[in-house]
């Protein structure tokens, strides 16, 4: 087998020879030959000096520098797309993620596993703005994917390489790919795995990432759900909206009848109007996603599902 470890870098410029020393060291004990993909995602320090440095002295070493910064899951997808490894292992550059823990993941992941998920167990993270946001986003996303991990945000995960070939990463998705590659048919597994203090640098991350997070979401479950039928969603909202119209408009009649309010003394009428309106906009929606949704797969020759393999043809 071969491995392709792959590191997001921006700003680490007193990290990098630490980490790479601690992935030869971590990589002796294996048999496999591997390769080291760094992403430098436009850093302003001397991360690129360094690592150009690391790369003259060892080949299985490969840079890819971004024009600027473009953010954690454009280097990831880079290194992803540059990865020929039959499994695939990314990391954080900051020395948090131990790749003393890259044999135990390939171990589990020869179980026959398609991506094995790092869980930070012992998080060494501040509580109030790292731990406790972590806790309810994870929570939400494992509840609204139905795909239960203790910690989507760890970098620090296993796949096979062919899990990761139908997934485009957009946005801020990566942290969504075990969600999205189970859409896809994959086999998941989670393991706990060290996780150390920041020693050098400052983290890139705040509270504001966890909103983000939740509204990254909103898009893959429509993308793991209705991708394929946009109008059972904007139909079924907009059914909804019809029925919340009609009623406001039957309590507003109701209303005038038995002599308690005219229908101008009453908001029912008007609210009935703006949820009719809203439920015919919705339905349009449908419609116009439907057009788009066959075209992209027919434009494009995609099938609508995806075969694991075939037998005597």
């Amino acid at each position: 087998m071969k491995l392709s470890l792959v590191l997001p870098i921006y700003n680490e410029e007193e990290n990098i020879v630490q980490l790479l020393k601690e992935i030869k060291e971590a990589m002796l004990s294996l048999s496999l030959e591997y390769e080291v993909i760094a992403i430098n995602d436009g850093s302003k320090d001397k991360s690129l000096a360094v690592l150009k440095e690391a790369a003259t002295e060892d080949k299985r070493i490969k840079i890819i520098s971004f024009k600027r910064n473009f953010g954690q899951t454009a280097a990831l997808s880079a290194g992803f797309d540059h990865a020929t490894g039959e499994a695939v292992i990314p990391l954080d550059a900051d020395l948090q993620n131990d790749p003393k823990d890259i044999s135990s993941l390939l171990d589990k992941l020869s179980e026959g596993y398609d991506i094995v998920s790092g869980w930070r167990k012992n998080r060494r993270d501040k509580l109030v703005s790292r731990k406790i946001p972590s806790w309810i986003a994870n929570y939400i996303i494992s509840k609204t994917t139905d795909v239960h991990l203790h910690d989507y945000g760890c970098t620090m995960k296993a796949y096979r390489r062919e899990a990761l070939q139908e997934i485009k990463l957009y946005g801020e998705m990566h942290r969504f790919i075990p969600a999205i590659a189970v859409w896809h048919g994959a086999k998941i597994t989670e393991i706990a795995v060290n996780h150390r203090e920041r020693g050098f640098g400052k983290t890139k991350y705040g509270i504001s990432r966890t909103f983000r997070v939740v509204l990254d979401l909103l898009t893959v479950k429509f993308l793991t759900k209705y991708l394929t039928r946009p109008m059972h969603f904007f139909g079924g909202v907009g059914i909804f909206s019809f029925v919340l119209g009609t009623v406001s408009f039957i309590a507003a009649l109701y209303l005038r009848f038995i002599g308690y309010a005219t229908l101008i003394e009453t908001p029912l009428p008007l609210i009935g109007v703006f949820f009719c309106l809203m439920g015919a906009q919705l339905v349009l929606m449908g419609l116009l996603a439907e057009m788009i949704m066959r075209n992209y797969f027919e434009s494009q020759g995609k099938p609508t599902y995806m075969i694991k393999e075939k037998i005597n043809f």
